[in-house]
């Protein structure tokens, strides 16, 4: 009887995941690059980086001197926005841009009512942006822990000129080096390129709308349409619900890159699993049904095919270990693409069940923290439930 029942759930299975091969907009393949060209960009297109900062003193002189080396844009404003560290983050990014007069730095004010704090410091330096640089055409919305390869801000200016879009972003290449990272990194890349199929979020003519925090080229004007960063204040996921305010006017693209990496470090599973935890019952907009649905969608997918593998073999049941099998060996080749994006061997396909069991149980424990008065916690911070909108995503993990 065990044996008929896996076996049924591993065909379910293999028939959701035929779905996702051909009924996905191919997102399996990680083929949404951004190209290196950037010929006809120039210092005229103006851009300004605005660098939300809190408690990142160990990175932050390595992101602005990243930036600084954007010779191709014929140079670049950037603002950076202290957000009330004690680590000294303010004092070195001062002195990471000593003698620039184009590296501002400025303490942020104190925490406005609504708002969640990455939000309210980027506002404060689209404010100063504004001040300082009233003619930049572009904003480029980073984090404090990127370092940007030489060339990028140019190549998105390009991508954003010559196919008129309104916002550009790239997931940087995340670190990939411990157990943890090589265990659990390529899988979230893969799950959220599963959640906004990439090809999707980048046609004009689909709803989907997706971007990732850690690297956001956005035209100021199509900014100021859109209601400005006000408009999604009080947004845990900023990242996505900035491209759905803007994809509702224009266009968007979204993309993956080898050249600009995170620098932050996940050596611990605890580190992992307090960053997803913090936003992962916000994109099931805090609801038990959504959460139960995650969690037995996420088993049929990735925890039946190896269950029924193990079974059928200690069983003797043949159907049950081949129907198992085959639909873990389609789930492998689906996630290949994204291990070589991330220079990873193909052997660590065959541990994406155990990254899906993890995952699932992180945000199991989300909604736990959520109804213990604890969701949203971050970097000292922590956020009451606010209502989420159509598009809202998984914030990335940079």
């Amino acid at each position: 009887m065990v044996g008929l029942v896996l076996t049924v759930l591993a065909v379910a299975s293999l028939a959701a995941w035929i779905v996702l091969l051909f009924g996905r907009g191919g997102f399996w393949r990680a083929d949404q690059r951004l190209a290196n060209e950037t010929s006809g960009v120039g210092g005229a297109s103006g851009v300004v980086a605005v660098i939300p900062a809190r408690n990142e003193a160990g990175t932050i002189a390595r992101t602005i001197a990243s930036l600084r080396a954007q010779d191709a844009v014929g140079g670049i404003g950037i603002v950076v926005v202290d957000d009330g560290s004690d680590d000294g983050t303010g004092e070195l990014a001062r002195a990471a841009g000593e003698g620039d007069p184009d590296v501002v730095v400025i303490d942020g004010l104190p925490l406005a009512a609504g708002w969640t704090g990455k939000l309210w410091a980027m506002n404060q330096g689209v404010a100063e942006a504004a001040r300082r640089w009233p003619d930049a055409r572009y904003l480029l919305l980073t984090d404090a822990d990127i370092e940007h390869g030489p060339d990028v801000v140019a190549a998105l200016i390009a991508k954003a000129e010559s196919e008129v879009r309104d916002l550009v972003s790239l997931m940087v290449l995340l670190r990939c080096r411990t157990f943890w990272e090589r265990l659990l990194i390529p899988p979230f890349v893969f799950f959220f390129q599963k959640l906004y199929p990439f090809p999707r979020v980048n046609d004009p003519r689909r709803p989907e709308a997706a971007a990732a925090g850690g690297c956001m080229l956005v035209r100021r004007e199509a900014l100021e349409q859109a209601g400005g960063l006000s408009a999604i204040r009080d947004r845990l996921i900023d990242d996505c619900a900035l491209a759905a305010q803007i994809k509702t006017r224009g266009s968007i693209w979204l993309g993956l890159t080898t050249t600009s990496a995170s620098l932050r470090t996940y050596d611990r599973l605890s580190e992992v699993w307090r960053m997803v935890a913090r936003t992962a019952y916000t994109q099931l907009d805090y609801r038990p049904a959504n959460l139960l649905g995650t969690a037995l969608g996420m088993t049929v997918l990735y925890l039946v095919p190896p269950l029924a593998v193990v079974f059928g073999a200690i069983a003797g049941e043949a159907v049950t270990a081949a129907a198992g099998g085959l639909t873990w060996i389609v789930m492998m080749g689906t996630f290949v693409p994204t291990l070589r994006l991330y220079g990873q061997a193909t052997g660590w396909a065959i541990a994406l069940p155990l990254a899906a069991l993890l995952y699932t149980a992180m945000t199991i424990d989300s909604a736990r923290q959520h109804h213990l008065g604890r969701g949203g916690a971050w970097k000292g911070r922590t956020y009451a439930a606010a209502p989420t909108v159509a598009g809202d995503a998984g914030e990335d993990v940079v």
